[in-house]
Order: C-alpha cells, then structure tokens, then sequence
C-alpha cells in the first residue's frame, strides 16, 4: 500500500501535474499546470487543496515563475518572481504552509549569481521539499499509528491524505501506517460540507487503499459518538497557532462531541503548518462563495433572498486536543511553546 504522489514536477516539460480533486470521485484527472496563473486558479477553485500540498504547490509555483521569467536582468526577474509570489499567497489566507513553502524558495534564490542559478536553485528547493513532505508524512504516520489500538474505529474529517500533502497523508497517513503495521481500522469519514472532501476525497482515497470506510453526513458525529464504539477522532491542520487548531470548518464541533464523549481528539500536522508566533485572534479565516453552500450541482438548495455564511475554517482550541502528532514526535498537553516549537514532549 503506497498511494503515488498526486502533485509533482514534470521534468521533461518543465510544468507541475497534479491530480484535479474537484473532479474526483467520478474522474480521475491529471493537471498539468504550465502557468503561475493557471495554479492560482487551481488553489483558489480546490482543484490543489490540503496544507501540506499547498506547501509543496506553493514552491512549484515559484520554481514555475523562474522558469517562464524571461527577464535578464536579475533584478527584474526577481521582481516578476515576487510579484508571482504575491499572486499565489493571496490565494488561500488561512493555510499557512502555501507561504511557507513560497518563502522557502525565494530564500533560497536570495543569494544566487545570476538568473540561471536563481532559477536552478528554485527547482533544486522545490524538490527538495515534496521529497521532505512524503518523508515528514510517514513519520507523522509512525508516530501516530503508536496511539492506535490494534482493532479500532477511527473517525475523521475532511480530507488529509495523500491528497492534501504530495503522499501518504497526515491523519490519512497515521491510519495508512497502522494498517501497514497489521492494525485493523475501520474509518467514519464524515463527508464535511459544504464541498464534501471527506465524502468525495478521503472516501475514494481509502476505498484506493483496502481500507474500510463509511461516510456519514456531518450532522451524525455525535449521535455515533455516543451510540457506537469510536476509538478516536484523527483530524489534519491548515494551521497552529499558540493556542488553536485551525482546519476544516466543522472541526470545532467535533472536539467539542469527542471530549464529551470521553474520545481522544487527535491532531496529525507537520511543523510547517505551526504558526507560533500568532495567537486564534490574528488569523484571518477564508470566506468562500455562496454558491458552495446554495448550490449542488445544477440545483440552488437555498432561496435567492437567504443569506449565506461559508467560512471555510474554524478554530479548535487546544485545551480540546489530546495530543498533536508532527514528524518530530507526539505534543501533548499542556502545549507549551517550547513543547510546540520541538514537535514533541519530551
């Protein structure tokens, strides 16, 4: 079991490729994706989504730049390169590993010679950081398949598999690793609405993989919760501040049920997504379109007059956390910076 990447650069014809997941589960779909443009609309239409992917989409993104960059001037090609940089970050606000990974490679052309090695040396920082991604994602699934128990049932929400990262997953991956290490889980995969990425992505991700799964309607969590055996709630992050776990919206409700329910609400994130110098306050939560929550398909579902609300984010607090699984290790409570900022309680 070892799902292929799903976001990836296209050596022979310089370009990024991923698979489109607004099309998915119908159709499987590879992108290839041959402008700085055509990726932004990518992110912000979800055709890329998930904080680790946009991470790696991010650096692609900037390596794309400096190669279609025709400027020979060092100077005006990396203007271009950052106004390209602005263009992408302003995309998705709330994820915070997209800029993380878009600053990443503008450090690393910083100090190049010329534009040849600024351009090399974005493709080289790139790379490098989809091959850290699927490394950082098995260790996030060692570590967290230790909090399993060898026959349980896990619910989730959203989608953090192979599909929000480059492979493997987070939380998906923490579920993927314990069936490779003989575990036997069974998934609740909430469908979360409105763009249903638990029902659409992560259904058809481990359907892929053997893995049981059944999805239910978001509203169902808690009556599951109290009326069948849950062993634990496995969520991803887009981001982490000092005091709050930023994902899906939904998320919150979820953590709310599970410590009521005396469940284990656990967090499986890579370091790039922790954001410690900002508290819940200072985040800016995405704001998405009405017609995600009024329409479905071809059929408006909510009254032309009604208004809508549809952030695409909510923040859980951390005293709701069991334990934060990252690449270094587990963090458990109380969450100290220090403990936060190592990946891990010592």
């Amino acid at each position: 079991m070892s799902p292929g990447p799903t976001l990836w650069w296209d050596k022979e014809a310089g370009s990024i490729c991923y698979i489109d997941q607004t099309l998915l589960p119908g159709r499987e779909r590879i992108v290839t994706c041959r402008s700085v443009r055509q990726l932004a609309r990518a992110i912000r239409k979800l055709g890329i989504r998930g904080a680790p992917a946009l991470g790696v989409a991010g650096a692609f993104g900037i390596a794309l730049s400096a190669s279609l960059c025709r400027k020979k001037d060092p100077g005006q090609f990396h203007a271009q390169v950052t106004r390209d940089a602005e263009l992408l970050r302003s995309t998705r606000p709330t994820a915070v590993n997209l800029g993380w990974g878009i600053d990443r490679v503008l450090g690393a052309m910083r100090d190049t010679r010329d534009v040849q090695a600024a351009r090399a040396a974005a493709l080289a920082e790139a790379e490098l950081i989809f091959i850290e991604d699927t490394a950082c994602c098995h260790a996030i699934g060692d570590h967290g398949a230790a909090l399993l128990p060898d026959t349980c049932t896990v619910l989730t929400h959203c989608n953090a598999g192979a599909l929000a990262c480059s492979s493997w997953g987070t939380a998906l991956g923490v579920i993927r690793s314990a069936v490779q290490a003989g575990k036997q889980v069974n998934v609740i995969a909430c469908e979360t609405r409105p763009l249903l990425q638990g029902a659409r992505l992560t259904a058809w991700e481990l359907l892929r993989d053997g893995i049981p799964v059944t999805v239910i309607t978001d509203s169902m969590a808690a009556h599951i919760m109290r009326n069948e055996k849950i062993d634990a709630v496995i969520v991803g992050a887009d981001r982490i501040t000092r005091d709050a776990v930023f994902n899906k919206i939904g998320t919150y409700m979820h953590a709310v049920c599970a410590r009521h329910h005396g469940i284990p609400f656990y967090v499986a994130a890579p370091l790039s997504t922790f954001d410690l110098k900002r508290m819940a306050v200072d985040v800016v939560i995405e704001e998405r379109g009405r017609e995600e929550v009024a329409v479905i398909g071809n059929r408006i579902f909510v009254p032309p007059a009604a208004s809508v609300k549809n952030p695409a984010f909510d923040a859980t607090p951390l005293e709701l956390v069991t334990a934060i699984v990252t690449e270094k290790g587990v963090v458990r409570p109380p969450f100290t910076p220090e403990d936060l900022s190592r990946g891990r309680t010592k």
